[in-house]
């Protein structure tokens, strides 16, 4: 494969009208990233050097998506759904213009194919193939295309519509992902004809087309798991589970401890460093980061945020977006980060909402303290210096700064800057009333008993 230049065509014009949503349906989500979006992660790292996206009618949303992951890709419109092969052909205006060397013909709803097997399916043609295909041995084969093969030479791919019932016996089964070498692509794509039960272009009918040429044909094989594809929610539910585990399992290699597997969840691009801690039902959402050292304590949830190491998240605790948790932080139980910079060693330890800010390295943030950082308008900022005392119950109404090694006391509501050293109230005065405890309970029984009598009365 040395040197060879890959196109990968990804189809997906589906609608997918059994996933009951107005989304396409590749633009639903595994591991919080799009189905589309792992085929064009997986092949990009199998050498793919151009990517073309067949997409239907109306569907600016995907092209959209797969000029994200993919800025250079080429999207194409399958305005008749006529077939698999009907579908690849859209994307003439890809391959009859490339001078590459292998055709990847892939599937957008298939997102558990791995750059491994891809690669596979390359060194195939490199090593003189003219067309590869990928296939599985089904523990159940009902409902799937059958490879039909003389010995080790591929005579025919067989819809289950149109096997016969020696053929339909077979469990080597089509997973629908097929390689091409170039020179032979569009000529065995134009030749494919629809004397088929549903009259439609089947890619799968090159087989037939490249063996009465008399071209090399050979399959290499995956996992059943994972070449399914998805055309309901059960499925998309299943493949899930299957992403979750190789996450798990990738990160229990790298490193990383999980102590209940089962009940943590990762996102595509969640990254974990060696010597991580994860109590058990921690949640992973999209871009989130974690150094060695940390814990993330149990019932934690983590989305587009940074974990500095041999800090300390959770347990119950929730960072937000832009949250930057600092070297050997702590963030403690019912705790919310949003849009903040936590700096080395500082802790926010109970009950806190820290928004829009920056607390300084070994600043302590007392229990129930939160930053006012939206006036119904506009989000403002609060500034925390290094080495502060913040009283638990302490309101910091923003925009406002607080100095390095300043002392807020508990309970204030601090509407205006505090200078370095300083010690800040903002709280009214407490008035003690002697003996009032006595009346007022004295008050209220007899209130009661009048009350109870006049109920019964």
């Amino acid at each position: 494969m040395t040197g060879e230049s890959c196109l990968a065509i990804v189809l997906a014009a589906g609608l997918g009208t059994r996933m009951k949503s107005a989304l396409p349906k590749v633009l639903h989500e595994i591991g919080n990233f799009p189905l589309v979006g792992h085929v064009l992660k997986a092949v990009q790292a199998a050498g793919a050097d151009e990517v073309a996206v067949v997409v239907g009618p109306d569907m600016e949303a995907l092209e959209k998506a797969s000029r994200e992951i993919v800025p250079d890709a080429k999207c194409f419109v399958q305005v008749d759904r006529l077939g698999t092969a009907h579908a690849a052909k859209a994307a003439e205006g890809a391959y009859l213009e490339s001078t590459v060397d292998h055709v990847l013909v892939l599937f957008g709803d298939t997102p558990l194919v791995t750059p491994q097997t891809f690669r596979a399916i390359r060194a195939e043609l490199s090593a003189g193939s003219d067309l590869v295909v990928l296939g599985f041995e089904a523990a159940d084969p009902h409902g799937y295309g059958r490879l039909i093969a003389d010995g080790d030479k591929l005579l025919a791919i067989r819809e289950e519509k149109d096997a016969s019932e020696e053929e339909r016996k077979v469990t080597l089964c089509n997973a629908g992902i097929m390689g091409f070498r170039r020179e032979h692509f569009a000529s065995l794509v134009n030749r494919i004809e629809n004397n088929n039960a549903k009259g439609e272009y089947y890619l799968t009918d090159a087989v037939e087309v490249a063996h009465a040429d008399g071209l090399k044909i050979s399959v290499t094989t995956a996992a059943e798991a994972e070449v399914q594809g998805i055309n309901n929610r059960a499925q998309l539910a299943a493949c899930e589970a299957v992403f979750q585990e190789r996450m798990r399992q990738s990160a229990m290699a790298d490193g990383v401890t999980l102590q209940a597997p089962e009940t943590v969840y990762f996102s595509q691009d969640t990254r974990i460093a060696p010597d991580v801690v994860v109590e058990p039902n921690v949640v992973f959402g999209p871009g989130v980061s974690v150094e060695s050292g940390v814990r993330i304590r149990a019932f934690s949830h983590l989305e587009r945020a940074s974990v500095a190491k041999d800090a300390t998240v959770g347990p119950y605790a929730r960072l937000r977006p832009n949250a930057k948790i600092g070297e050997g932080a702590h963030i403690g139980n019912f705790v919310e980060i949003k849009n903040a910079s936590i700096e080395q060693g500082a802790k926010v330890n109970h009950l806190s909402y820290i928004g829009d800010a920056r607390v300084g390295a070994k600043t302590n943030v007392g229990a129930g303290t939160i930053t006012c950082n939206y006036d119904g308008y506009f989000k403002y900022h609060t500034d925390v210096g290094n080495g502060v005392f913040v009283g638990s119950n302490s309101i910091l109404v923003a925009p406002v700064s607080i100095g390095d090694g300043a002392l807020v006391a508990a309970g204030s509501v601090i509407t205006e800057d505090v200078p370095s050293q300083a010690m800040a109230f903002g709280r009214a005065q407490q008035v003690v009333k002697e003996g009032r405890a006595s009346e007022m309970r004295a008050r209220l029984e007899k209130e009661k008993k009048q009350q109870k009598a006049k109920a019964n009365s």
